[in-house]
């Protein structure tokens, strides 16, 4: 049988398969010594084969089909290991906050940058907008501004005042769309909106630390009644990129692969090098500072660095 993993808890599996039934499935050792260093050799969207236990109605995974896509990161404890978020996604909205908690460009463009190197869209969108004040929406123009101008589509929303979540279903209706941000950036209160029956339980604000404390434990998937799928992902601090080497970084920017051709060396990586087309850009103001340093801090791999921002 085959079926499509809606929910991962790390040890088991819900697989539903096409007529809609569900079955509980676990996968041998041997899949956890294949090479994978994942810290999670089947995510939610995966497509596997299985097969029943003897006298069970659980399932054994045999088999993973080969995915269209999927979003990784580097393991928050496990430096060497990553885990897969979600596999098989036509559209990510990465849900932003300018305060309570603040979600900092350094974070975005790693994600970003992730989405880019497996090409699936991300859409971003400023959540709780009914709580910003004047000088917060002028941050935010800023921030729309720099990203709206390489390419991505943002969006304003407050599920609490219902702005924008009928335009939301429009962009979900039959597509597989999965749901990020740091934790307690209102992603179940907004996914409860967008889906009453689903009732997920929503997270407070630590207001020493100005973070969510984590609510979805496991990444799960969840049928819309309007047509599609949702895929709800525990809430993320960091965001570690994975599997990229110092030449490659600039092809997941829009606006520095747009340019690269224009420096004076091909294998220009676009910090002391002479005639930087990239660096000339950000001095006269075409690349935003704030995306050149995000780049520059992925080039260094400085993963400390996940929530340092710089708003310039």
């Amino acid at each position: 049988m085959d079926g499509v993993v809606i929910k991962s808890t790390g040890s088991w599996y819900t697989v539903r398969t096409e007529d809609g039934n569900i079955y509980e499935c676990r996968i041998r050792g041997k899949f956890r010594i294949k090479g994978i260093k994942s810290t999670n050799p089947v995510t939610v969207g995966d497509i596997v084969d299985f097969d029943l236990e003897e006298k069970s109605e659980n399932g054994i995974i045999t088999l993973i089909h080969e995915r269209k896509n999927y979003i990784i990161r580097k393991s928050v404890n496990l430096s060497k290991q990553t885990h897969i978020i979600a596999a098989n996604i036509d559209q990510v909205f990465l849900l932003v906050t300018l305060e309570n908690p603040p979600t900092f460009t350094s974070f975005i463009d790693r994600f970003l940058a992730t989405a880019e190197a497996y090409s699936i869209p991300v859409i971003i969108v400023f959540s709780k907008i009914d709580l910003y004040t004047k000088e917060l929406l002028g941050q935010k123009e800023k921030l729309e501004h720099i990203y709206k101008k390489i390419g991505y589509e943002c969006i304003d929303i407050s599920a609490t005042k219902n702005i924008n979540i009928d335009k939301l279903k429009i962009m979900m209706k039959d597509k597989v769309s999965m749901f990020s941000g740091h934790s307690g950036i209102g992603k179940s209160t907004l996914i409860n909106t967008i889906h009453p029956e689903l009732n997920l339980k929503i997270a407070e604000i630590s207001s020493q630390h100005k973070q969510g404390q984590h609510t979805t434990t496991f990444a799960e998937m969840f049928s819309l009644p309007f047509g599609g799928y949702i895929i709800d992902t525990p809430g993320i601090k960091g965001f570690g990129v994975v599997d990229f080497s110092k030449e490659e970084i600039g092809d997941f920017f829009p606006e520095i692969f747009a340019l690269k051709q224009d420096c004076k060396f091909n294998n220009c990586l676009h910090v002391n090098e002479p005639n930087c087309a990239i660096k000339s850009s950000v001095e006269n103001g075409g690349i935003a500072n704030s995306r050149y340093l995000s780049y520059l801090q992925l080039l260094e791999d400085e993963q400390e660095n996940y929530r340092i921002d710089n708003y310039s």
